[in-house]
């Protein structure tokens, strides 16, 4: 049974040899190419192909993943996922919405950024647990005046696109989400500012003005970001296979599968591997194409 989808490819550059080289690859991957659209900007440029899929859903990413030219990435969207009057969108915070990790920015001001930094990537990668090397990671914080915070809180900077993606949902209607492993004192100002509908992070336990090097409450993990996803899709009455999860490494492995489709963000190779997109450019809105919003 076939099944329509939409092709979106997506680079700094596409060129019309490009364009002739994906209508060729959509078609070896079971794609039949039908209306095509070509939009971005001064950035990115993205071309789009409404398409009907006469093979399995997860055969033709990987079909086009293995044989895509250089530069480009391409999605395939499910047509029900990019036309739904609502959707949700739920996104990692730190390497994500914002360009830094909150936790290597701490550790500098307890002269541990190096150490801190390669348990960061080692635990990204999925090479380690994450609940316990946060544990780790924090535990080096102890003892550190509490107004450290507000000095990493003027050091964030969103990823480029981040607002204007929260900005197109929005005036959209959709709901838009972010779950982190990071922690409510760097992120309760970011979700305000940009109006979020829910957003959730780990909370840093700070007592006589100090960190006191430990977080409160269960550890926000891959398992909690998923279950977060449910919920809050829930509440909105937003199923499932109308979501969209966005993050770059292992911790968020378990909402990227869940979603209606999880998009890797200059991920890891392994989160690269599992998701089905990628976006590998600079620019977080690239997203809302892949929407369809």
């Amino acid at each position: 049974m076939s099944s329509n989808v939409t092709a979106v490819s997506y680079g700094l550059k596409l060129s019309l040899p490009d364009i002739q080289r994906l209508r060729s690859l959509l078609t070896a991957a079971g794609l039949g190419v039908g209306a095509e659209t070509r939009t971005g900007d001064a950035r990115f440029e993205v071309y789009a192909a409404d398409c009907a899929l006469d093979a399995r859903l997860d055969g033709a990413r990987r079909a086009l993943a293995a044989a895509g030219i250089e530069g480009v990435d391409t999605a395939l969207v499910p047509a029900a996922l990019r036309s739904a009057p609502r959707k949700f969108l739920i996104m990692d915070v730190d390497s994500t919405l914002i360009q830094q990790e909150v936790i290597e920015l701490l550790a500098a001001y307890a002269g541990k950024r190096e150490e801190v930094t390669a348990v960061t990537e080692a635990a990204m990668r999925g090479e380690l647990d994450f609940a316990q090397s946060l544990h780790a990671r924090v535990a080096v914080l102890a003892g550190l005046p509490a107004d450290v915070v507000e000095s990493v809180r003027s050091e964030v900077r969103l990823t480029e696109g981040a607002a204007e993606l929260v900005a197109a949902f929005q005036s959209a209607g959709h709901a838009v989400a972010v779950v982190s492993g990071g922690f409510n004192q760097i992120l309760r100002p970011i979700a305000e500012d940009l109006g979020l509908h829910y957003w959730i992070a780990n909370e840093l336990e700070i007592v006589d003005g100090a960190l006191t090097g430990k977080v409160l409450g269960d550890v926000i993990d891959r398992a909690a970001k998923e279950k977060y996803l449910r919920e809050w899709a829930a509440a909105e009455g937003i199923p499932m296979e109308h979501t969209i999860a966005v993050g770059d490494g292992a911790n968020d492995l378990d909402m990227l599968g869940a979603a209606g489709i999880g998009i890797a963000f200059n991920a890891k190779p392994a989160v690269r591997a599992a998701a089905d997109a990628a976006v590998n450019l600079p620019y977080l809105d690239a997203v809302r194409y892949i929407a369809g919003v």
